[in-house]
């Protein structure tokens, strides 16, 4: 795909919360990255509002293995706690990912330039990204690089299907049509070695997290005329 980029992540540690796990506060990671994850990393890289990354899929590259560490937690209220989060260790990944326009700011619509974008995107990438990478923590620090997808080996090249189960896939933010914000779960499986993901609107599992009221960008001209009529707070 012409607007696509394909980056190797890796880093010490690794975790991607298991939201079973957030009830007792000791956290346990899920064992690949989810669909959400990898699409925060891409937009770590680059991201305008004017789209949205989408992840086409991901590597896994050397062997899933966790680690158990104590952490010590500051309450707001001043008190402390001890607790026990299990983190995916020595892990690294190659993902590709494409970007679409997001059809929900029309105001942007002039901003919709693929090859500007696109080699935006690349040159990032080729720097190290544009902002701090985490690989779902903020303690476990990520590092990317642009790679070519097939150049690389994975450690479960020879394992037809894996199945990791129920995971958490992404969030379904409010439209002009929908005033929901969904939380969508898919079956993930791995075939040898890689995770093709599906998008959060194909998964069938849906969990509705809050009604929200979707808040359409006006343009600069309405933003003028509402402001002349006293409707904008400036």
């Amino acid at each position: 795909m012409r607007n696509s980029i394909i980056f190797r992540v890796w880093g010490k540690n690794a975790l991607f919360s298991d939201p079973i796990t957030k009830i007792g506060g000791e956290l346990c990671t899920y064992q690949v990255p989810t669909y959400e994850a990898l699409k925060g990393i891409a937009s770590a890289i680059y991201w305008k509002p004017t789209f949205n990354w989408i992840i086409d899929r991901v590597k896994i590259v050397k062997p899933i293995q966790t680690e158990s560490k104590n952490i010590k937690l500051f309450m707001q209220d001043f008190s402390s706690g001890l607790y026990r989060y299990t983190y995916l260790h020595d892990v690294e990944y190659v993902v590709e990912a494409h970007f679409e326009w997001d059809l929900n700011r029309p105001d942007l619509a002039q901003d919709r330039d693929e090859n500007k974008h696109h080699n935006i995107a690349k040159r990032y990438l080729s720097k190290g990204g544009k902002r701090d990478l985490f690989l779902g923590k903020r303690e476990c620090v990520a590092f990317v690089e642009p790679c070519d997808f097939d150049s690389v080996t994975s450690y479960y090249a020879d394992v037809e299907a894996l199945s990791f189960g129920i995971m958490f896939c992404g969030f379904i933010y409010p439209t002009k049509d929908d005033d929901h914000l969904y939380a969508c779960l898919d079956n993930v499986v791995m075939h040898n070695g890689v995770i093709e993901f599906r998008r959060p609107e194909q998964c069938e599992l849906r969990r509705t997290v809050n009604n929200m009221q979707f808040r359409s960008i006006a343009t600069s001209d309405d933003n003028c005329d509402r402001e002349i009529q006293g409707e904008v707070d400036v």
